[in-house]
């Protein structure tokens, strides 16, 4: 995980505790990081907003209890992460308008949804920003995208950027490039287990047993991973020192290279940047 040394955050309410949200939530909690304050969840369901309840530091609201939980949160919070599914953040963004403190930061975690939609339907006191991050925030290893809204601030997006980073590194990039990332980090672990399974079954069938496969398989990805992350040298240059010339190594790298692996990437992202323009048409 990223260091969280010494973060100190004001009071934070999270609309929606999905996956992503009890993620970066568990962030928050690390040690060493501080929210002044508190922090509120809402949640629909009571016995999930009875398990947030149980976590020290958290208040949480269940809005099949009490209609009223999503105005409550955010009442006196400086910052609010709409975590809710996309479909269901224009009604939530009207339903909290007015309850809203003047200077707060709304922070968008809701996929395909424009900073523009948000800032139409919020005060003009009230700052957006749009975030992107992804699954290995569950692990404190999340690559998170951050655009900043037409009147968020310069303390607004470092305030959005300590709130991230306690769940791994945080790249700012304009809105028009948010899509764009969500298809390279945001779908990326997708690709990263695809690859997995398929060298596991090209183990099994070279006779492997499924569990010789996925010592071999699994420890060979978080090994090279783990390599990069502690080496100086670029991902290029690693797999160089691994490819000796005229090796076996050589051969299988040539393979895939004459298999167009690059051109595929490139097919599979622009695919994928489609369908993120076609969502946010909807």
């Amino acid at each position: 995980m990223t260091s969280t040394a010494s973060t100190t955050l004001p009071t934070i309410a999270f609309l929606g505790a999905g996956s992503m949200a009890r993620a970066v939530l568990t962030g928050l909690l690390q040690p060493g990081v501080t929210v002044e304050g508190g922090i509120r969840a809402t949640n629909r369901s009571a016995a999930k907003a009875a398990e947030l309840r149980a976590t020290e530091g958290v208040t949480a609201y269940a809005t099949a209890e009490d209609p009223e939980a999503n105005r409550t949160a955010v009442a006196g919070a400086r910052i609010v992460i709409v975590a809710v599914k996309p479909a269901m953040v224009p009604d939530l963004l009207t339903e909290i308008a007015d309850s809203l403190e003047p200077g707060a930061l709304v922070v968008s975690v809701a996929a395909g949804v424009t900073i523009a939609t948000f800032e139409s339907r919020l005060p003009e006191s009230v700052s957006v920003i749009r975030s992107m991050p992804n699954t290995p925030a569950l692990v404190g290893k999340a690559v998170t995208g951050l655009s900043a809204g037409t009147r968020s601030s310069a303390t607004d997006l470092e305030l959005a950027t300590a709130l991230f980073a306690t769940v791994g590194d945080v790249l700012v990039v304009p809105e028009e490039k948010l899509d764009a990332l969500s298809t390279i980090s945001g779908s990326g672990p997708a690709y990263v287990f695809y690859l997995i399974e398929q060298l596991t079954a090209t183990a099994l069938d070279k006779g492997f047993t499924p569990q010789e496969a996925a010592v071999m398989v699994n420890g060979t990805f978080l090994g090279a991973t783990t390599l990069l992350a502690a080496s100086d040298l670029s991902p290029t240059e690693l797999r160089r020192q691994v490819t000796s010339p005229s090796g076996t190594t050589e051969r299988a790298v040539w393979e895939l290279e004459k298999g167009g692996l690059k051109e595929l990437f490139d097919r599979a992202t622009d695919a994928a940047l489609a369908r993120a323009r076609e969502l946010a048409g909807h």
